[in-house]
């Protein structure tokens, strides 16, 4: 037997991927990070990110699968298409040289993230305050919320049927919106209470008015400024706002971490990060062997349900309009014999390690910040419950992908088996028959108000996916 002359050979070493970057691919790094950040900056709904990304894509060439399909259109290699799923999810392809029924290279993500959702009827005035009734959205920390700068985002349909956006909170000039919290010095029943019971939902009540508006007639004076305004504003009643979608989100703006600026900050992360990413490397990857496809769905912080989650059949539709047009016969059959050809990533985020919080962390088996795009072969909790678990084979793949290209990657879990766990459309893009394995970059305080990742693992990200659709 032959002794290795190398030792170190042996070992499997997470690397910190700032180590092998030369001063050209850091201004790389540092430019898409900010070319991010800006697009997360006006993105902050799945409404905001999907109209974003549409513009974004027409700018580079795509026109609407919709029209094309309504008008008999057909398609060819090298065209570019995208499909807008009642403005709150997105799907875009560039059709490739080979048949689909061979299958597709797909990247799948998320665009919505934690947030309060605003109640059917939500405003009303308490003691000369006017207030905000909440419906939190998704696994939040409730105590992460109060006296934060908050902005309110969304749509109002009114009775004459004329859509309004409302964005108020992120110009500098724009006033912001605040849950408050228990002075310290009257805290001490509060502080008595477990954490996750100190703050409850019926208590995430948005501060939004103090003034009151001159009418001796009007017992509610407040609340009365509060409309007033927002009808002048927008032309809206209170009874238009059953007829919205509105929700608050945090009003901070990405920002750069540290002194060594090497992290950033901001408010949805989780998902947009691995969105942007999936989005921005379709695009740039033109014209490959197979048909690539970037689906961008919502409602994964609640289960993926409804018309616009990964439960649905929207992934199905669209590669049946697809395969419809390019002359391909779009029959179950062949729909499945593509879906069962293709392969997605799964484009989302993992665990950062934290060191201030080892005990729910197995080290060994983590990814950290700075070392590369994070691979997780399984999701779900506890015994693999709600899981995708990728084969080894499909793992094998990705990862001799990754080291060809010279893309720094790392493999971990969702911290400890017992610890708890978490999930991602993985397991509804395997339900339909694709190989799917999840691959996205590693975060601290995921869910929080404002996430912190790595820039080079957001750039690994990036990379890891343009080189996926790039391959045969």
């Amino acid at each position: 037997m032959t002794e290795n002359s190398n030792f170190n050979d042996l070992f499997y070493q997470k690397k910190n991927a700032w180590e092998s970057v030369d001063e050209t691919e850091s201004n790389d790094i540092n430019l898409y990070c900010s070319s991010y950040a800006e697009f997360l900056d006006n993105s902050k709904t799945e409404r905001e990110f999907t109209a974003n990304a549409i513009a974004y894509l027409e700018e580079n060439g795509f026109i609407s699968l919709g029209n094309a399909f309504e008008a008999g259109q057909k398609l060819h290699q090298g065209d570019k298409v995208y499909y807008n799923a009642g403005n709150k999810a997105l799907a875009a392809a560039v059709i490739g040289k080979a048949e689909m029924r061979k299958g597709m290279n797909m990247v799948g993500s998320h665009i919505d993230s934690p947030r309060l959702d605003l109640k059917p009827l939500p405003l009303y005035e308490d003691n000369e305050l006017a207030f905000l009734k909440t419906h939190y959205y998704g696994g939040i920390r409730k105590y992460q919320w109060p006296s934060i700068p908050l902005a309110l985002h969304g749509v109002i349909i009114r009775a004459d049927g004329v859509k309004i956006n409302v964005n108020i909170g992120e110009d500098a000039d724009d006033p912001v919106f605040v849950i408050t919290d228990l002075l310290p010095h009257l805290a001490q029943k509060q502080n008595d209470k477990k954490l996750g019971e100190a703050f409850e939902g019926e208590d995430m009540n948005v501060l939004i008015g103090s003034v009151p508006m001159e009418n001796d007639d009007i017992k509610q004076k407040v609340k009365l400024r509060v409309l007033n305004l927002l009808n002048n504003k927008y032309k809206v009643t209170e009874k238009d706002l059953i007829n919205a979608e509105l929700e608050i989100v945090p009003a901070l703006k990405a920002r750069d971490v540290g002194l060594d600026r090497g992290l950033l900050g901001a408010y949805g992360h989780d998902d947009r990060v691995c969105s942007y990413a999936a989005l921005k490397a379709m695009v740039e990857s033109g014209i490959t062997e197979k048909t690539t496809l970037c689906f961008l769905s919502d409602k994964e912080e609640i289960g993926s349900v409804g018309k616009t989650g990964a439960q649905s059949d929207l992934l199905e539709f669209v590669v049946s309009i697809l395969m419809n047009l390019t002359n391909e016969k779009s029959s179950d059959l062949n729909v499945k014999e593509c879906l069962f050809n293709s392969v997605m990533l799964s484009g989302d985020v993992n665990a950062a390690f934290d060191p201030a919080f080892k005990n729910v962390y197995d080290k060994s088996n983590s990814v950290f910040l700075g070392k590369g795009v994070g691979i997780a072969k399984y999701t779900g909790s506890r015994g693999k419950s709600g899981a995708n678990d990728a084969s080894a084979e499909l793992l094998s793949s990705i990862t001799s992908m990754l080291d060809e290209k010279e893309i720094t990657w790392q493999i971990g879990e969702l911290g400890k088996v017992d610890a708890g766990g978490g999930g991602t459309i993985a397991k509804f893009a395997s339900m339909i028959g694709i190989d799917v394995i999840d691959i996205g970059v590693p975060l601290l305080g995921m869910h929080s108000p404002y996430e912190i990742a790595s820039k080079i693992d957001i750039y690994m990200c990036y990379k890891a996916f343009k080189a996926f659709y790039q391959t045969v």
